[in-house]
């Protein structure tokens, strides 16, 4: 069974949106499991559908290595993103991941991303759920 790991900070919408429609979109046939940088994020993943949930920076930079794909916002990249929850050890964990990414191009930084228009984020959940995740996990 393949394992996708969701993460998010904050109030966790964003990963509980990706849970929910992966969850409708592959049933049980996946393995969700919810890493939130903090715990509010991972219990409304977990409320989502999410199989697991884990919270905090040892949680990602532990179950990163252990996943078959990460998906989540861009931001989850970048340290100190999404007002200080993302460390620099969680975005080097996510980077240095051998597993495929697929980000939304979501950010609250003040970064503009050259070449994304600005959909909004039901089309992006879709497009990632229905194209980009059959790319890199094509026997789902």
């Amino acid at each position: 069974m393949k394992r996708i790991c969701v993460i998010d900070g904050q109030g966790g919408g964003i990963g509980a949106t990706l849970i929910r429609y992966l969850k409708e979109a592959y049933g049980e046939a996946v393995e969700l499991i919810a890493l939130g940088t903090n715990a509010i994020a991972a219990a409304q993943m977990l409320k989502a559908g999410a199989n697991r949930a884990a919270s905090g920076e040892n949680a990602i930079i532990v179950s990163s290595r252990r996943v078959d794909v990460i998906v989540g916002a861009i931001s989850i990249s970048w340290a100190n993103a999404m007002l200080g929850e993302i460390t620099p050890k969680m975005a080097e964990a996510v980077m240095s991941s051998p597993a495929p990414k697929i980000f939304l191009p979501l950010s609250q930084e003040p970064v503009l991303l050259v070449g994304v228009g600005s959909e909004p984020l039901p089309h992006l959940v879709q497009q990632l759920v229905h194209h980009k995740l059959k790319e890199v996990l094509p026997d789902v």
